[in-house]
């Protein structure tokens, strides 16, 4: 039996092309699937327990998918609801969910699964770190905020399992929630997680990538991809590119149970639009394990930015942000009582190498340069403190005692923008389950 999935877009909130969603649609997907969100933002999400997207933004287009799926007759499953994955998000796109239905006037049996761990109880379990890995102990661990563990295929098949329409996933890899009915159908398991991978993205793996649909269509050989928009097109090129996306070995990718690797798959252009794929191998593990994601605040901050057009100035910009950061922690020694090693400064240089820092390789002649300045300390009132005596370097400072004094530019007023906490993920590790379903739970629920 083959199975045909359907992924509206690469991620819920990025928004998709009506018209192709509708085409799939009339395509009887067995399944539509969508990812809520990943680490690509950074730690404050986890970290706070909250979505980067807009609530209206989200329930316009989740309401969209609620129809769709109405229409199809089939399951609609979403991981890593909220952008993050904790249970606070999973509540948070539940309660939408209600709403649409009650606005439509639809009932369903929707299935929350959720990813969030116990800190206490993650600080005593054996974790195994992954490459590149932080430093931990109990204590880091105590410290985070949230923490979520990464579902696979097994714990959505779970939820699949009940009869849910509506399936709202805590965190989970991208992958699972579009290889877990393929797999469940007896399709070809390298097929599977492969074409998930592929997938995974929406239209990314075709030449539009910003149209979003596409329909994966899985068998017992390999599978298919068929992107649903006009003029959007799928070619070996597109489809075996996306094996790099996000994943250090193009051939490689570690999943809950074992890995994917498609080192002998072929890619083939079927017709001028879709892409068959085929070779691809799954190779189970002796162990089961989930990865952890873990955030922590790490301190508040405060940012200010001037603006930079003098010539002068301009070409000497590293020059004059060492010394700012220099007088800075002179002033700052002299005036407060402050442990150094529990505040930091660092001016990011926009325009020129805010980005890389002292990595970035390509020189060019700017004519403004923004100065983004970033204070922290162990509380929001001494960053906002240092913001301000950071305040007269980035208006008057001069590059030497005898030039002018000069004067730049501030895009605000108050300078000072008080950011609040900041966020660090400290987890980057792997724990063993003798059973998939051991760090999450299931509520399932008719409305």
């Amino acid at each position: 039996m083959g199975t045909r999935i359907l992924i509206p877009s690469g991620a819920l909130g990025l928004g998709y092309n009506k018209t192709a969603l509708d085409r799939a649609v009339a395509a009887k997907p067995d399944l539509i699937a969508i990812d809520g969100g990943s680490t690509d933002s950074g730690p404050s999400y986890l970290g706070r327990g909250v979505s980067k997207y807009a609530t209206e933004s989200t329930k316009i287009e989740w309401q969209g998918l609620i129809e769709a799926r109405a229409t199809a007759g089939c399951p609609l499953v979403i991981g890593t609801a909220g952008t993050c994955g904790t249970d606070s998000t999973v509540d948070w796109l539940y309660d939408i969910t209600l709403k649409i239905l009650s606005d439509l006037g639809l009932s369903a049996k929707i299935a929350r699964l959720y990813s969030e761990q116990d800190t206490a109880i993650i600080a005593q379990t054996p974790l195994f770190p992954l490459s590149a890995a932080p430093y931990i102990d109990s204590d880091t661990v105590k410290s985070c905020t949230h923490i979520v563990a990464l579902a696979g295929a097994e714990q959505i098949q779970t939820a699949l399992k009940t009869g849910a329409e509506i399936i709202i996933a805590g965190r989970t890899t991208d992958t699972a929630i579009i290889a877990a009915l393929p797999l469940q159908n007896g399709n070809h398991a390298g097929a599977a997680w492969h074409g998930a991978k592929i997938g995974e993205c929406g239209a990314l793996c075709a030449t539009n990538p910003q149209s979003g649909v596409i329909l994966v269509d899985f068998d017992d050989t390999g599978f298919t991809v068929t992107p649903m928009a006009d003029g959007a097109k799928a070619s070996p090129h597109t489809v075996s590119a996306h094996m790099l996306y996000e994943n250090s070995d193009p051939f490689i990718l570690f999943e809950p149970g074992g890995h994917l690797d498609v080192t002998q798959a072929t890619y083939t252009a079927i017709n001028d639009v879709a892409v068959r794929v085929m070779g691809s191998k799954w190779e189970p593990s002796d162990t089961y394990t989930v990865k952890l994601e873990g955030a922590r605040i790490t301190g508040y901050q405060t940012i200010l930015m001037a603006i930079l057009r003098d010539a002068h100035y301009v070409e000497n910009v590293q020059i004059w942000c060492d010394d700012i950061i220099e007088k800075l922690a002179v002033k700052v020694a002299d005036r407060m009582e402050l442990d150094p090693t529990t505040w930091h400064a660092e001016l990011r240089i926009i325009g020129q190498n805010s980005n890389l820092g002292a990595l970035e390789q390509r020189t060019s002649d700017a004519t403004e340069l923004g100065v983004l300045a970033i204070l922290t300390a162990p509380d929001q009132a001494t960053a906002n403190t240092l913001g301000k005596m950071m305040n007269p370097y980035l208006l008057h400072h001069p590059l030497t005692q005898e030039e002018e004094q000069p004067t730049f530019a501030f895009p605000f007023s108050p300078a000072e923008i008080d950011r609040g906490a900041a966020y660090e993920f400290v987890l980057h590790h792997v724990m063993e389950l003798a059973n998939p379903m051991d760090a999450f739970r299931l509520v399932v629920t008719d409305v």
